[in-house]
């Protein structure tokens, strides 16, 4: 009887602290946009994974071997800094690639182990383009205790706004017809 209460103090006392330190969780942000062009059009905009010119964060992009898997584009910030994303995934017949930012720099991007897909499909018989863009992430402060600019919240949040200003962009350039 002794042995079974002392076990659960022990466990009163313990189980608390671990479940506390289980650490980040993964978290996803995502956002759709509906553009009034065709599907055809929308992709030529995005197609060539060593331009992200359309999103208006983004000054400069250089991709390593161009749609390839595996090719890595370098990212140049308007507001300064760089990233390195790669391509995981291209499929130009169902219009849309996957990537992954292994090192993300998180004060661009308060997030760390980034992948993400953007995805066009027909939308309103074919005469307008739904895109999708959904994340995948853990928070810019791998360990507990993150600081508030880089924890869950702030994460989630930077992601997303990072994700909706590239499809206005991208919305903004195809319907400008530029």
């Amino acid at each position: 009887m002794f042995r079974a209460f002392a076990a659960l103090v022990v466990a009163l006392f313990v189980l608390p602290g671990i479940a506390a330190a289980h650490g980040p969780t993964r978290q996803k942000a995502s956002d759709t946009i509906t553009i009034d062009a065709a599907p055809e059009k929308v992709w030529a905009a995005i197609e060539n994974f060593g331009d992200m010119s359309w999103h208006p964060r983004i000054a400069m992009t250089d991709a390593s071997k161009g749609n390839e898997k595996g090719s890595v584009r370098t990212l140049g910030f308007k507001s300064g800094g760089m990233m390195e994303e790669e391509l995981s995934k291209y499929d130009a017949d169902k219009m849309s690639y996957s990537t992954f930012i292994g090192h993300v720099n998180t004060d661009l991007l308060p997030a760390t182990n980034y992948s993400s897909t953007i995805t066009v499909k027909p939308a309103d018989g074919g005469a307008k383009s739904e895109v999708t863009w959904r994340a995948a992430f853990y928070r810019g402060y791998p360990n507990n205790d993150p600081p508030a600019e880089l924890n869950d919240e702030a994460s989630v949040k930077g992601v997303t706004g990072f994700i909706t200003e590239g499809l206005e962009g991208l919305k903004k350039k195809v319907e400008a017809g530029s």
